[in-house]
């Protein structure tokens, strides 16, 4: 069957489009996004404006219409933490249900990381042994760990790099005081939670999903993305640490120049990549494997999951 995902994220609203079915993996046909910053679009008091929901609606509907043409029998959508964390989140969803008839489950962070994982336990199999997951995202970082399908231990974190810069990073290129107030912030946060994973034991394997991770991989010397899902992609925090510095002292737009960097996220790679350098260090990650699959692909597979076999 055909089925859509429909992922409103902190940074676009990105419809994928698989054919699928139980026991099989999911083909990507089709992708649909829309870059919208929902992380960016809030007002004093932690709202969505109107004009933010003006705009979710109408590109909710764009991926609507995107889906009928592509034959989708079924759209799976889900909102992350932009919207979960809206001050006028019940006034937002009741607009998008209303005017485009969707209704947008919202996942809890706890939800994503752990559907996060599951995608990447089915990407790399069993072999791959006791898994450490990390994904940044615009609004929050997600941390899972585990063994089987379903991680031993989660956590969703406010560390977005949409969500940081925007907060912490005003100025481009930014002040280095600013870059170091966000570095001991970001350190601070994930410290906390490093002893809930560490009492579980060392990982065999860390692997890393998000767009930020796959940016910071490329600029480090990783395989561009038309090479292909299957080609091994890794990041050394040794690079991480190299490229750090780099990257506060460049402007967005000498940051988009660089190779796999996008011109929308070039604002967003540094506090990303702080985020990353300092998971890394804490989790005490010397290098990591960039993972194909994340949120949306979990979402797909547990759908899946619940299929009849044919």
């Amino acid at each position: 069957m055909r089925l859509g995902v429909l992922d409103v994220g902190s940074n676009t609203v990105h419809l994928l489009v698989v054919d699928a079915h139980p026991g099989a993996r999911p083909l990507p046909a089709h992708s649909h996004k829309a870059e919208l910053r929902l992380a960016e679009l809030l007002d004093d008091d932690g709202a969505i404006s109107d004009a933010g929901i003006d705009r979710l609606v109408a590109v909710i509907g764009d991926a609507l219409q995107a889906a009928e043409d592509k034959g989708v029998e079924e759209v799976l959508p889900f909102a992350t933490s932009a919207v979960r964390e809206a001050a006028n989140a019940d006034a937002v969803l009741t607009r998008v249900q209303r005017e485009t008839g969707v209704t947008l489950p919202v996942l809890t962070g706890a939800e994503e990381a752990r559907l996060t994982f599951l995608a990447a336990r089915r990407w790399f199999g069993w072999s791959a042994g006791k898994l450490l997951v990390l994904d940044i995202g615009g609004g929050s970082l997600e941390i899972a760990y585990g063994l089987d399908e379903e991680p031993d231990a989660a956590a969703s974190l406010p560390l977005g790099a949409g969500r940081l810069t925007a907060s912490w990073l005003p100025g481009d290129p930014p002040a280095p005081a600013d870059v170091r107030a966000l570095r001991r912030h970001v350190r601070a946060e994930i410290a906390r939670t490093v002893g809930d994973f560490a009492r579980l034991g060392t990982p065999d394997h860390t692997v890393a999903t998000s767009k930020t991770f796959k940016q910071l991989a490329r600029i480090a010397g990783a395989a561009r993305s038309g090479e292909g899902l299957y080609v091994q992609r890794n990041l050394s925090r040794k690079a991480l640490e190299e490229w750090v510095p780099k990257l506060s002292a460049m402007t967005s737009d000498r940051r988009a120049s660089l190779p796999g960097v996008s011109a929308g996220r070039a604002a967003q790679l540094l506090a990303g990549a702080l985020v990353a350098e300092a998971a890394m260090d804490l989790f005490g990650v010397e290098e990591l494997e960039i993972c194909p699959w994340a949120l949306r692909e979990g979402v797909i597979l547990r759908r899946l999951d619940h299929l009849p076999a044919t």
